[in-house]
């Protein structure tokens, strides 16, 4: 197999745990290889859609590939369906594994591993890929709920960039406080308090606990007729996240329909600028859920002059 080019920039996905963990890695190696730091930038879904891809080499984590992606030079490695095939760039490419455990192999190639880093990773591929029946599962969750709670750069930050740091961090105690108290209260309200967007999607607002595991069991336990769950988060730019989760592919289709990716079940968007509050941003979810109608075709002079007299009014 041919070396790999050396990259401009590391692109990673900005929302989760994989994101973090896999694009952590590729700099690692790209340091390993070359001798230089080489930036790291993160982005969620819209922001990473309208990003202009100028640089001339680039190793990309956790996004899917996709046609602009088919470049020489280079380098994705992720798990999300695609269905476009490389020609000119260098894919890894697995469904099966998450974008940390993609990486991880690639970075054990080259000698990088240790028992730390063989820990991280195994609880963010458990996260990411929700697998629930692992005995780690609840775990994992809680390795998670940590890029939920204080942000992709703040934890990069606390941590310096050294992913075995995460490990038995003292934040994680916090994360097993929230689980145990704040979990079975907000399941408790949620279950209650699901609003139809539309037939198809209900949006949940916990007021407490990890809103993916309530989500999930809501889902889980079919304490709702929605097929797809909608929760929205507010960003520090003031920016609104909105993120979709179902148990049969659903919510993919929905992200698709805000310019959104992820996976099958699990998937989000950003919402435009203009949506400044919550309940702008359930009207705008509301109006682009709901069904198109057709105009009702005019029928004779009478409906005619109907029509004209409700535009005066």
């Amino acid at each position: 197999m041919d070396p790999l080019t050396e990259p401009q920039v590391v692109l990673t996905h900005e929302s989760d745990l994989d994101g973090l963990v896999s694009g952590l890695l590729l700099q690692r190696l790209a340091r390993h290889l070359f001798g230089k730091e080489v930036p790291l930038e993160a982005y969620h879904y819209q922001g990473w859609k309208a990003r202009q891809l100028s640089e001339r080499t680039a190793w990309v984590s956790d996004f899917t590939f996709e046609a602009r992606l088919d470049r020489k030079g280079w380098l994705v490695v992720d798990h999300h369906a695609t269905e476009t095939r490389p020609s000119a760039a260098r894919l890894i490419h697995d469904p099966s594994k998450s974008a940390s455990r993609l990486c991880h192999d690639l970075v054990r190639e080259h000698g990088l591993g240790s028992p730390e880093l063989d820990r991280i990773v195994q609880l963010a591929d458990i996260g990411d890929l929700f697998e629930e029946t692992h005995d780690d599962f609840v775990e994992a969750c809680d390795y998670a709920n940590l890029v939920k709670s204080y942000g992709f750069w703040n934890l990069h930050s606390l941590i310096g960039g050294r992913i075995e740091a995460l490990l038995d961090h003292p934040l994680l105690e916090v994360m097993r406080v929230r689980r145990r108290v704040e979990d079975p209260i907000g399941f408790a309200w949620a279950r209650e308090h699901v609003e139809a967007l539309s037939p198809e999607v209900g949006l949940v607002r916990p007021v407490v606990g990890n809103t993916n595991v309530i989500v999930h069991q809501l889902l889980e336990r079919g304490a709702t007729t929605h097929p797809v769950l909608a929760t929205l988060f507010k960003k520090g730019n003031g920016a609104f996240i909105v993120s979709f989760r179902s148990r049969n592919g659903e919510a993919l289709k929905v992200a698709a329909r805000f310019d959104g990716g992820g996976h099958p079940n699990a998937s989000g968007t950003t919402l435009p600028r203009s949506v400044n509050d919550h309940e702008s941003a359930v009207q705008y979810l509301r109006q682009h859920l709901a069904p198109a109608t057709t105009p009702t075709p005019l029928n004779g002079l009478g409906d005619l002059m109907l029509q004209w007299e409700q535009t005066r009014r």
